[in-house]
């Protein structure tokens, strides 16, 4: 496999969307660090390594600031040429039944950690006018989320600061894409403690190899946002047009777990 030189790092890349992330970019030729809080980031880092490609892994956790601090340690003074930053958490039930520790972390995780390591990211792209940028994020930011509040605010606002990031750096020769996928067949409902819910349950979720090379080859082009899939696409669509009252109760009734009144 002939090595491109260049260096690419993707957090959350344990499993799922991630793996495949990182994946494709050790497929390209590049250099790859795959950061995620679980011990299965090794596992990952063996099966992506039997391609040849040299692929480091780094058990860090990115809801926490030492977290934050040991990615960069890692990273060192190596230039970043791509940055897909995929780490995130979800959690699923009503708002007042969830303890709030679960609470702190899917916004320490999504929104605090992503956007610590964000900000040094592009500082060092935008200096030398080079570099592509992946964020996950969802079209969940899109709707209200009942029984799913926090989550859809967390991905509401990593969208609105990707495109926000992207038009202030437009010039610089920097891209920022935001990946907004539907619901994908992951390990993401089980930890979030939504497999007692019709979406958890739902058997025609997307393939996260698919929604990563959608994600990867808009990054690529140095697109703004991507949402994947054909349906997805259509109820982005509708959330510009049904009421927000609509959109919650559309909402309700994907995420609302079984039994519940």
């Amino acid at each position: 496999m002939k090595r491109t030189g260049r260096f690419a790092v993707v957090t959350g890349a344990s499993s799922g969307i991630g793996f495949e992330l990182a994946r494709l970019a050790a497929e390209d030729g590049h250099d790859v660090l795959i950061v995620a809080e679980e011990a299965g980031i090794e596992a990952a880092g063996a099966k992506l390594s039997t391609s040849g490609a040299p692929v480091e892994t780094l058990c860090a956790d990115l809801a926490t600031g030492r977290g934050v601090a040991e990615l960069f340690e890692r990273i060192g003074t190596r230039r970043v040429d791509y940055f897909m930053a995929n780490a995130g958490v979800g959690l699923g039930h009503a708002f007042l039944d969830q303890e709030w520790d679960e609470i702190a972390r899917v916004i320490d995780l999504n929104v605090k950690g992503t956007t610590a390591t964000l900000h040094r990211v592009l500082r060092d792209m935008v200096a030398r006018g080079e570099g592509r940028v992946l964020v996950t994020g969802s079209i969940a930011g899109m709707i209200p989320g009942s029984y799913q509040a926090v989550y859809n605010a967390t991905k509401a606002y990593l969208d609105n600061l990707s495109l926000g990031l992207g038009s202030e750096i437009e010039d610089s020769g920097v891209t920022i894409t935001c990946l907004r996928p539907g619901p994908v067949d992951t390990r993401f409902f089980e930890r979030a403690h939504m497999e007692d819910t019709p979406v958890g349950q739902d058997e025609n979720k997307a393939d996260p190899a698919k929604v990563a090379r959608d994600g990867y080859d808009a990054m690529m082009r140095g697109e703004s946002g991507l949402t994947s899939g054909f349906m997805n696409k259509v109820q982005a669509a509708l959330t510009g047009v049904l009421p927000e009252a609509v959109l919650a109760q559309l909402h309700r009734r994907m995420a609302k777990p079984e039994g519940e009144k």
